[in-house]
């Protein structure tokens, strides 16, 4: 089954993804972007959450990934790790941005992953700071981490190579080229939109300067 195309269209179709040309906002990483993606909106509409969930359990077959347990980031990543974690049987955990003020004050939360393979869920890698910064907390409490499976990446080159560098192997449901291809069959954007955030895409910080 084609997934790219699947997730793509579901997230179109629960309006996940919106089309800013006119008035860009800002990410967390600073880029000004034409466009968002919402992954959050996925629990609230089961069939399509279904979709995400059995395109990670496929993607996972395909890789071959193993692993002992599975972590999302908080807080955007938990829903689908807990999701996965639950169908597949594995232990679930949650990796914390900052470290909690009190107590342990860890950032890994659910159990001892010391020694042990996990695998990180992601909802959406733009520069990939966020999920690598996860994985280093990861790491940093005797963990191993080869792998990260995300819903949505936007393919930027800056993402690609930061992986690269810590080596983690990043499997992607879909792309935001594939969910713009989408978006053009199914009329949602004009070609002149298409254009601006192809533009866009090839080049973030330029665009946004």
């Amino acid at each position: 089954m084609d997934y790219s195309k699947k997730i793509a269209q579901a997230l179109l179709h629960i309006g996940a993804v919106g089309f800013c040309v006119e008035n860009p906002i800002t990410f967390v990483s600073g880029i000004k972007a034409p466009v968002y993606i919402d992954n959050r909106k996925f629990p609230f509409w089961p069939t399509e959450w279904h979709s995400v969930i059995d395109g990670f359990h496929a993607k996972i077959l395909e890789q071959n990934i193993q692993f002992d347990a599975i972590a999302g980031i908080e807080t955007a990543g938990i829903p689908h790790s807990s999701a996965l974690a639950y169908i597949l049987h594995k232990p679930s955990l949650f990796v914390r941005k900052k470290p909690k003020e009190h107590g342990t004050k860890s950032k890994i939360e659910g159990g001892n992953v010391q020694d042990k393979e996990i695998l990180l869920i992601e909802d959406l890698i733009t520069t990939g700071g966020s999920s690598l910064e996860g994985v280093q907390a990861l790491r940093e409490e005797g963990a191993v981490v080869n792998y990260c499976l995300v819903i949505v990446t936007y393919g930027f080159k800056e993402s690609q190579n930061a992986f690269q560098k810590a080596q983690v192997r990043l499997h992607a449901l879909t792309s935001f080229p594939v969910i713009l291809q989408e978006a053009e069959k199914a009329g949602t954007i004009t070609t002149v939109q298409k254009q601006v955030i192809e533009q866009w895409l090839q080049d973030p910080y330029g665009w946004s300067n």
